[in-house]
C-alpha cells in the first residue's frame, strides 16, 4: 500500500470524509441534539480547526519551509515552536476538528466512525512518511523533537 504515501493531499482526505459523512447521515439514524447544543458543538470545533490549521500554516510560512504535505522532503527547515511545541500535526488536527464539526452538523453518530478512519488513513500514508522524511533531513533534531511532542493532541 506504499503506492498511496504522500499522494492524495490531506484536504482532499477531508472532503471524501464529510462527503461519506453526509453520505451516511442519509442512511442513519441521527442524533437528535437541541439547536443551541448543535450550534455550540459547531461553533467550538469550527473555531478549533479554523485555529490549528491557521497556526500550524503561519509558522511554516514564518519558517519559510514547504507546506506541501505531498513533498516533505523538501522541507528545509524544522518547525519546532509555536503550536508545533504541542502537536507534530496541527494542520491534521484542525482538519479533524472540521469534521467534529461537520458531524455535529449533520447529528450524525456514525460520523465519528469516519473520522477515526480519517486519522487512521492521516496517520499511515501521510504523517508515517512525512516523519520518515524528517528523519532523513534532520536526524537527531526530528528523533528528539518526536520524543518531546506528540502527534495529535
Amino acid at each position: 500500500m506504499k503506492f498511496l504515501e504522500n499522494k492524495i493531499p490531506p484536504p482532499l482526505v477531508a472532503l471524501l470524509t464529510a462527503a461519506g459523512m453526509w453520505w451516511l447521515s442519509t442512511l442513519t439514524p441521527l442524533i437528535t441534539l437541541t439547536s443551541t447544543i448543535k450550534m455550540a458543538l459547531v461553533a467550538v470545533f469550527t473555531l478549533s480547526g479554523a485555529f490549528f490549521a491557521l497556526a500550524g500554516a503561519v509558522s511554516f510560512r514564518l519558517a519559510k519551509t514547504t507546506v506541501n504535505p505531498l513533498k516533505p522532503d523538501t522541507a528545509s527547515s524544522l518547525v519546532t515552536s509555536g503550536i508545533y511545541q504541542f502537536s507534530r500535526n496541527p494542520m491534521y488536527v484542525g482538519f479533524v476538528a472540521f469534521l467534529f464539526a461537520w458531524t455535529s452538523y449533520l447529528e450524525s453518530a456514525w460520523g465519528v466512525a469516519l473520522i477515526a478512519v480519517y486519522v487512521a488513513y492521516i496517520q499511515r500514508f501521510q504523517i508515517m512518511p512525512e516523519e520518515r522524511a524528517l528523519i532523513k533531513i534532520f536526524k537527531d533534531e526530528f528523533i528528539n523533537y518526536k520524543k518531546q511532542v506528540r502527534p495529535w493532541l
